[in-house]
């Protein structure tokens, strides 16, 4: 039987430096507010994971193209759309910061139930996350992201590649596990069904790139 995982201490002094943290130590959300340094992570599952230092500069085009199309669908409108850095937290049995152990930053989420929100952020699983894959970060969002956005009912996580310049959506099913649809690519429009009316085309979301 393995040895249970140490959970760090929390205590109120601020941590000034990302080299103060032991890696090997299980992190709350209660940890997270006392961390002042640069660097930006996130949690999974009271795991630390590193996120780049800074988006480039086309990753940070991609984001804006997407986001335009959700707020202007979404003016008016009681649902909200959000850019990171913008904290979702995934409670588990209680919403005390010390019972979360998992702290993402979605590149976009969009929130249909505001009693989600927070003055920190949102409390629970957004209804549509898009993350966009950055040289370096594709394991991390395929693998460790796509398990907490299934297991928590993400009801459509998007997956931009900036490579081959597509986006495959994954929707959550009647028994709660995601079915990926084929993969867009340019000239051609996707919808939502969580957003019924929407349309995008990823001709603008990689529009003028170069």
């Amino acid at each position: 039987m393995s040895e249970p995982i140490p959970y760090a201490q929390l205590h109120d002094e601020p941590v000034m430096q990302f080299n103060d943290i032991d890696a090997s130590l299980t992190y709350s959300y209660a940890n997270y507010l006392n961390w002042l340094f640069e660097e930006r992570v996130e949690l999974i599952k009271g795991k630390i994971f590193k996120m780049s230092p800074a988006p480039s500069r086309v990753h940070q085009e991609i984001a804006m193209n997407l986001l335009k199309p959700f707020l202007n669908f979404l003016d008016g409108k009681l649902f909200k759309v959000y850019s990171a850095p913008f904290d979702v937290r995934f409670p588990k049995e209680s919403k005390e910061d010390a019972a979360v152990f998992t702290v993402l930053q979605p590149d976009i989420c969009v929130v249909c139930d505001k009693s989600k929100l927070d003055y920190r952020g949102c409390i629970g699983a957004p209804d549509i996350v898009v993350e966009i894959l950055s040289p370096g970060n594709t394991k991390m969002e395929l693998l460790n992201k796509y398990k907490v956005y299934e297991e928590f009912g993400v009801k459509e996580y998007w997956v931009v590649s900036q490579g081959d310049q597509s986006i495959l959506i994954y929707t959550l099913n009647d028994f709660g596990k995601f079915q990926p649809s084929k993969i867009f690519t340019l000239s051609e429009k996707i919808t939502s069904t969580v957003l019924p009316g929407f349309e995008l085309a990823l001709d603008d979301v990689f529009a003028d790139l170069d």
